[in-house]
């Protein structure tokens, strides 16, 4: 994992969930049941979570599926009093390389439309637009652009 100072990118733990839904209730206008991570870090094989940890609380987290040579992500979240501190890319950058340890060769996730500091961030990592996702968001039906990056 990647420890610099007081900060710190590790595997999610079910012992984080309740840190992880201040930090999902924070960034997401709809925010994921507490018992979908216990399922993802229990029950789905294919799910891998990570935290951004910050003098120990847990400030940012993301979460992938890798499937076969394919990886999605799921969310990715730092706490907005966290923000524009590089965090973000930090820990997409992490989550990246793991993808591509696991033996991915895509990974892809969606972004609102209207999120722009997203789509820059995403796009200074090296994804690419691939399409859009129709009325994909529940909140508003707002459209989701889907992007991808090669991992090797």
């Amino acid at each position: 994992m990647i420890e610099q100072e007081r900060e710190l990118i590790r595997f999610m733990a079910e012992g984080d969930i309740e840190e992880v839904m201040d930090v999902e209730r924070d960034a997401f206008s709809v925010p994921w049941d507490p018992a979908v991570f216990h399922n993802e870090l229990t029950s789905n094989q294919f799910a891998h979570y990570l935290v951004y940890e910050y003098e120990e609380r847990v400030i940012g987290y993301c979460g992938l599926w890798v499937v076969m040579d394919e990886a999605q992500i799921t969310n990715i979240a730092i706490h907005s009093r966290f923000r524009g501190q590089k965090r973000g890319e930090k820990l997409l950058s992490f989550a990246m390389a793991f993808a591509k340890q696991l033996g991915a060769a895509t990974l892809s996730l969606e972004v609102r439309i209207s999120n722009e500091v997203a789509q820059n961030l995403y796009r200074k990592l090296g994804f690419e637009p691939g399409g859009i996702r129709k009325n994909y968001y529940a909140d508003n039906l707002e459209d989701a652009l889907v992007m991808w990056v090669k991992l090797i």
